[in-house]
């Protein structure tokens, strides 16, 4: 979970909203004691789950069958570009 002070949440308030979005949280602190908490919707979270669910069973049914190892494999090397 990131921290921010509230004079810097205030100032970025656009670019925390967005990593919300993306589904992190984020705790905005006062003199270093955390006084709120930003959470993304558990709905929103849940569609884009189910979103990437079909797109992997589209992926499969295009591509044939993927083993676990090759799922993780090809997860890690997308996080390195």
């Amino acid at each position: 979970m990131r921290e921010i002070q509230s004079t810097e949440a205030t100032a970025q308030l656009s670019a925390i909203l967005d990593a919300v979005e993306r589904g992190e949280t984020v705790a905005i602190t006062r003199q270093e004691r955390r006084i709120a908490r930003l959470v993304p919707e558990p709905t929103h979270h849940q569609e884009r789950a189910a979103k990437a669910v079909e797109a992997l069973r589209a992926f499969g049914q295009r591509n044939g069958s993927i083993s676990a190892d090759e799922l993780i494999s090809a997860r890690r090397e997308g996080q390195r570009s």
